[in-house]
């Protein structure tokens, strides 16, 4: 065996070991409260199940090319995600009233701004512009916003219910229109203008798929397929599982308990994180951005139908409607994406920007 195979075997068998130990983990301390020591091992536990699924995740996308490969790690995460939000809400009861809303705009402000902010510097450090799609990022981002506006502005104005709530009536046509709204964002990516969410090079031209015969076999890709599953399971059940840690050092620190909401959002956003800034490294700044705003609009437009699902067995009310302070953030979000997306190109000051709204976004949640 040769250095090469002995690197790639070594790589195959840790990245299928840590996610299984990662997944014990999550077993063993599922309902229960852990010890510092233990908290340190199921956080070790989640960092390595975290760059399984990056691993797994570029097997994946290499074997089915762009954009199926991010459009498959935004869903998985996301349908994860939107698991964990109804397990929650269901045993919190009525204090869990604005879980949804808050999960969801901390992954839209970690996806639109964090993610895209440092793809962003990535690819321009790297190559002094980062080239990209306009005609695909700006689709993929006026969907993000129609679904924003949608699902987490509008019922702070509604006067179906008091509060900042949608009546049944109002939050059945949300999800609808934000289900419906998804999936023909998806059949566009993927079947009838897939050439606008192709990685681009310098020059505007897009990228060569890869060779075939150097593409992962099928074994090697149905693995993949199924220790990304048990990698971002462990990932979102891991970040719950040190939840309470989180919770008990943010209350010691006087800080509101919306930051709690922002540190899990962060844990759970990791893998695409990664996936993204490694996609950026390699002069596929594209691939970044489908990774971030695919997560942005999967988060809303999954999350919004399931909750209003859910809503009918939940008791207490659902506040989705954002308060000013964030709807001025989402608002300024919209704007710098739209001046970002339009040329098609970014240099480091569009990525300064967006990590700076991201920054302001983290630094509200801990001084509001």
């Amino acid at each position: 065996m040769n250095a090469s195979a002995t690197v790639r075997a070594l790589v195959t068998q840790w990245t299928v070991a840590v996610p299984v130990i990662a997944a014990l983990a999550l077993v063993l301390s599922w309902g229960r409260t852990l010890s510092p020591f233990a908290v340190a091992l199921v956080a070790l536990c989640l960092a390595g199940a975290v760059l399984a699924a990056v691993h797994h995740a570029e097997v994946i996308a290499h074997r089915v090319g762009d954009p199926y490969g991010s459009l498959i790690l935004a869903v998985a995460v996301t349908v994860i995600e939107v698991a964990l939000i109804v397990t929650l809400m269901v045993d919190g009861g009525p204090e869990t009233s604005t879980l949804a809303r808050d999960t969801v705009f901390a992954a839209v402000m970690i996806t639109c701004n964090g993610i895209v902010g440092l793809s962003l510097m990535v690819g321009a450090v790297r190559s002094r512009v980062a080239v990209f799609n306009a005609e695909g990022t700006g689709a993929a981002l006026a969907t993000v916003t129609t679904l924003a506006t949608l699902s987490l502005v509008l019922p702070t104005f509604t006067i179906g219910k008091p509060g900042p709530e949608f009546s049944p009536a109002q939050l059945g046509f949300a999800a609808v229109a934000s289900l419906l709204l998804y999936g023909l964002f998806v059949a566009v990516q993927t079947v009838r203008h897939r050439e606008y969410f192709l990685p681009l090079t310098q020059d505007g031209r897009p990228r060569e798929e890869a060779d075939p015969a150097a593409l992962p076999g099928r074994g090697a890709t149905t693995l993949s397929v199924v220790m990304l599953l048990v990698a971002l399971v462990a990932v979102v059940g891991d970040a719950k599982a040190v939840s309470p840690t989180v919770e008990s050092g943010v209350e010691a620190a006087g800080m509101p308990q919306s930051v709690v909401g922002v540190v899990i959002a962060l844990l759970v956003l990791l893998p695409e994180t990664l996936a993204a800034v490694r996609a950026a490294r390699r002069e596929r700044v594209q691939t970044s951005l489908n990774l971030a705003l695919g997560s942005a609009m999967a988060s809303i437009g999954l999350t919004i139908p399931v909750i209003a699902l859910t809503s009918i067995w939940l008791d207490g009310p659902l506040h989705l409607g954002l308060g000013a302070t964030h709807m001025v953030l989402l608002a300024l979000t919209v704007v710098v994406g739209a001046l970002t997306v339009v040329p098609g190109r970014a240099t480091l000051l569009q990525g300064g920007v967006h990590l700076a709204i991201f920054a302001a976004f983290v630094f509200l949640a801990i001084s509001p």
